[in-house]
């Protein structure tokens, strides 16, 4: 006959200080399918980025063959049921679903950890999570560390999810060529999925990530850092096409933007990427500057976004706003962008490129090497209106107001024209260009 289960709340401390106690987090894993998509094949490729030995090789759990969570979120919402049970001291029942989690997810490093302790629990009081004799917690401090820490995000991602109907701050208007957005918060190791309807932008779901190894605010080249700022995915590599270490796929984004040029970054390959098949997820900081998801997270992202038109935000900490709040923002810019159209309409250049920087530049060229360019669009016109279709705007705000604008440009008449990006920004009550390109 087992021992009877010795284990109370007061046992799991340490899982209650985490906040793992908690009755009222809730969690619902998005409906959504992990059917591989296929994606064309893009030569740029990016440094690979070291992986961490396991704390202990994952286990399977006796009664089965293992088979993966296909859904994404699922794992996490079947470990946060898990920790419910267990701050709530219902370990005889935290046991078998924590056992069918690592059979089905032998390489989940945290669920792992969870079940040993649901394991000891059955022998003695468990003093804390990932309670490994003490000479393996000494010669493993490290990775159980980044364990907890990921316990700890999680959980608080999850007990300080935002209310229905807020949006990011940085999305302040969308148009219908934006089908989805992605908004990060590297602070909570958080990323969050947004389908944009008719009625605006709806949360589909949120995922647990790895940001770099030092941290967040990329300047340079090998810094270890994951950048800040408002960014497009630029490409769908296929999984075949990459090394295994990257797993399901990679989601290459457009860092350096404008803005980072601007001010002088430098570094590429920064991809939303999936982990090795030795690991389910990885440490909270342990990246050489990707975002890095678990490969059923990543599968429903890539299932689901468009390359070139879906934006990728990343801040440390987002603000969450109400869409009025946004649309109220904006109203300013709204005007500016307004006023430069109907400056490009007349025709009158002296006029059109007062709302240039003098330090503007695009591609490589000053404001004076492009002024020809924007002297032949204006003979072309002759005369026309210039319309403006499909117009979105993202910000971003920190030492600086700048303002990411897409539109389909279009001459009175004309059945078709050009797809432009322009970055704007802040200059004391005016907004003015520092960046203008014609976009794929």
């Amino acid at each position: 006959m087992k021992r009877a289960m010795k284990v109370t709340t007061a046992s799991f401390l340490a899982l209650t200080v985490l906040g793992l106690a908690l009755p009222l987090i809730s969690f619902a894993a998005p409906a959504a399918s992990n059917k591989p998509q296929k994606s064309p094949t893009a030569s740029r490729t990016s440094a690979a980025e070291s992986p961490k030995t396991p704390l202990r090789k994952p286990q399977r759990a006796a009664g089965g063959k293992a088979k993966a969570d296909t859904r994404g979120g699922q794992a996490e919402a079947r470990l946060i049921d898990i920790y419910k049970l267990i701050g709530q001291a219902r370990t005889r029942e935290a046991l078998p679903l924590a056992e069918s989690l690592v059979r089905d997810n032998p390489n989940f490093q945290l669920a792992q950890l969870v079940y040993g302790d649901l394991l000891t629990a059955q022998l003695r009081p468990v003093r804390n999570l990932g309670d490994v004799p003490d000479t393996t917690a000494r010669a493993a401090a490290p990775q159980l560390a980044e364990l907890r820490r990921e316990s700890q995000l999680r959980l608080q991602a999850l007990r300080e999810r935002p209310a229905p109907g807020l949006i990011p701050s940085q999305f302040i208007a969308l148009s219908a060529q934006n089908k989805h957005a992605i908004a990060i918060d590297a602070g909570k190791s958080r990323l969050y999925l947004f389908e944009n309807s008719p009625t605006g932008l709806k949360l589909l779901g949120d995922y647990y990530i790895s940001v770099g190894k030092s941290g967040t605010e990329k300047t340079a080249e090998g810094d270890l850092r994951t950048p800040l700022g408002v960014y497009f995915i630029t490409s769908n590599l296929n999984p075949k096409s990459l090394k295994a270490f990257y797993g399901a796929g990679a989601l290459p984004i457009n860092y350096p933007n404008p803005l980072d040029v601007k001010r002088g970054k430098t570094g590429s390959g920064i991809w939303l990427h999936g982990t090795s098949s030795a690991q389910y997820s990885r440490a909270p900081l342990a990246t050489d500057g990707c975002v890095v998801l678990a490969n059923p997270d990543l599968q429903r992202i890539i299932k689901t976004v468009q390359v070139r038109t879906t934006p990728v935000v990343i801040a440390q900490n987002l603000k969450w706003i109400a869409p009025v709040t946004a649309k109220a923002d904006s109203k300013t810019f709204e005007d500016a962008l307004t006023a430069w159209s109907m400056a490009k309409s007349t025709g009158d250049m002296t006029r059109l490129m007062a709302w240039y920087t003098s330090d503007f530049n695009s591609y490589g060229k000053t404001l004076a090497e492009f002024a020809p360019a924007v002297q032949l669009e204006l003979k072309q016109l002759g005369g026309r209106s210039v319309q403006l279709k499909d117009v979105s705007y993202l910000r971003w705000l920190d030492s600086n107001d700048t303002m990411v604008v897409t539109f389909g440009e279009l001459a009175q008449g004309a059945r078709s024209g050009h797809t432009k990006r322009q970055y704007w920004t802040r200059q004391g009550s005016q907004w003015k260009i520092f960046f203008e390109g014609t976009i794929g």
